[in-house]
């Protein structure tokens, strides 16, 4: 495979999907074009073709460990993350397939061939994205279905206050590093390949500290306490996790903050229950109304009361459906509310009460 054709080989575009897409969305339109493209149904010659890149495509965004060593591969081309030594770059005839053969390797291995050259998780940029924060929110029943925005308090790394995030002492300033001359990267060779890779004597940041930070010892970084505000969706259930983008860590050199990632833990409430997007609530009910019919007012979950007519003979523990008072779902749709009805037995019965009951027996007996 050439050095042009590598580059210019986008999996995402073959398969129609963005570089975002998850595996639900991979595994759907692979699927799709499998079926439209196999030479069992297509006998055009260039359908055989095009399902070939189609199921190579499926073959690496498909297998998670494949498919971040093919993104971390693109990115090191674009970037220039690689060069051949004493060069600007391959030129557009270079095979990799002589590499993976001296290597001792298949060129069709592509899974491995990523992993044995592409994948050096030092190599970086010097911009830095900032760390992901994980954190934890207790919330009521009402609220996971309402929704609210709460303000929570962070602790992080940033720039030390102390020395700016130079890492020095006050009163001194750190200098270029010599090995790298600030670049803060460093060339070592691979198997023919000049790999740039963070710098090892000023592990990347291109400067070297000779008297470090009494706060932060030389590292630039100090915990520091933020307070963000973070919304929690309408809807959301007990465990789940809500990703906020952009909330987390600073990132360093320029680079983009981390994600803020909020486990919610949601408090059981005495009446209500969940299942799945609807809302299970039992209600208490007399003898004479599941015996003759009647009405009967049902709680509804963010407050309110909704009628429901019982007709005669409901039995005992049967569920009613009331349509869209459940949680709500990510379609703006909501699920529904459960009611069971729970026949109630009287405790204590007044003579009146009694006799009729004992007349119910009577007839129910010569019937």
């Amino acid at each position: 495979m050439s050095m042009k054709d590598w580059m210019e080989k986008d999996y995402y575009k073959v398969l129609g999907v963005p570089k975002d897409a998850d595996s639900k969305a991979i595994k759907t339109a692979y699927r799709k074009l499998a079926r439209e493209l196999h030479p069992d149904t297509n006998p055009d010659p260039k359908a055989a073709e095009r399902f070939k890149e189609v199921s190579e495509a499926n073959d690496v965004l498909s297998d998670t460990t494949k498919r971040a060593e093919y993104d971390e591969a693109r990115e090191m081309v674009a970037s220039g993350g690689y060069r051949m030594p004493g060069a600007a770059g391959p030129g557009p005839d270079f095979d990799f397939g002589d590499i993976f053969r001296r290597a001792g390797g298949s060129a069709g291995d592509f899974g491995e061939t990523l992993s044995g050259l592409f994948n050096r998780r030092g190599a970086q940029q010097r911009a830095r994205r900032g760390a992901d924060v994980e954190a934890d929110v207790n919330i009521s029943f009402a609220e996971a279905l309402r929704g609210l925005t709460t303000q929570m308090r962070l602790t992080s790394e940033d720039a030390c206050p102390d020395c700016a995030g130079t890492g020095a002492k006050s009163g001194t300033v750190p200098r270029v590093c010599p090995d790298c001359e600030g670049t803060g990267m460093a060339t070592r060779n691979a198997g023919g390949f000049a790999f740039a890779e963070p710098c090892p004597h000023c592990r990347g940041r291109g400067l070297v500290v000779d008297d470090p930070c009494l706060r932060c010892h030389g590292s630039g970084r100090a915990a520091s306490t933020t307070t963000v505000s973070a919304r929690i969706p309408a809807g959301v259930k007990d465990g789940q996790r809500v990703r906020l983008r952009g909330k987390g860590a600073p990132g360093e050199r320029g680079g983009h903050n981390g994600d803020l990632n909020i486990t919610v833990h949601v408090t059981p409430d005495p009446m209500f229950a969940r299942k799945d997007d609807n809302i299970t609530v039992t209600v208490p009910v007399n003898f004479d109304d599941v015996a003759l019919g009647g009405q009967v007012k049902v709680p509804l979950p963010l407050g309110g009361t909704k009628t429901l007519k019982l007709p005669p003979g409901t039995s005992n523990g049967r569920t009613f459906r009331v349509r869209g008072e459940g949680a709500p779902r990510k379609d703006g749709t909501k699920g529904d509310l459960l009611a069971t009805v729970s026949v109630q037995v009287p405790s204590d019965l007044n003579a009146e009460a009694r006799e009729a009951i004992e007349q119910y027996r009577k007839a129910m007996s010569n019937g």
